[in-house]
């Protein structure tokens, strides 16, 4: 999907992300259960862009990039708030 951000988005989405899981796909949250690159809470939520989301990089980050477009707008949108809260 295009989503029409710029390039510099992609330093944020990388900060971010780097940031929830350094982009490990196995990554997860001892605490909350959080997973994967965009650690969604509840993990199964990623199973909305397709059932191999437990291990499938591409489809993590498609459902990463699509609940930021929902939630924030951009991936620098999604950082700013990460920065400011702890979490996004």
């Amino acid at each position: 999907m295009e989503y029409g951000w710029s390039e510099y988005e992609f330093s944020c989405l990388n900060s971010l992300w780097i940031g929830e899981s350094n982009w490990d796909p196995y990554a997860e949250n001892p605490t909350s259960g959080a997973y994967g690159i965009p650690q969604s809470l509840p993990a199964e939520k990623m199973a909305s862009a397709g059932s191999d989301w437990r291990t499938n990089p591409a489809t993590q980050i498609a459902w990463g990039l699509e609940y930021i477009r929902v939630s924030y707008g951009t991936p620098c949108s999604a950082n700013s708030f990460k920065l400011a809260n702890g979490w996004y």
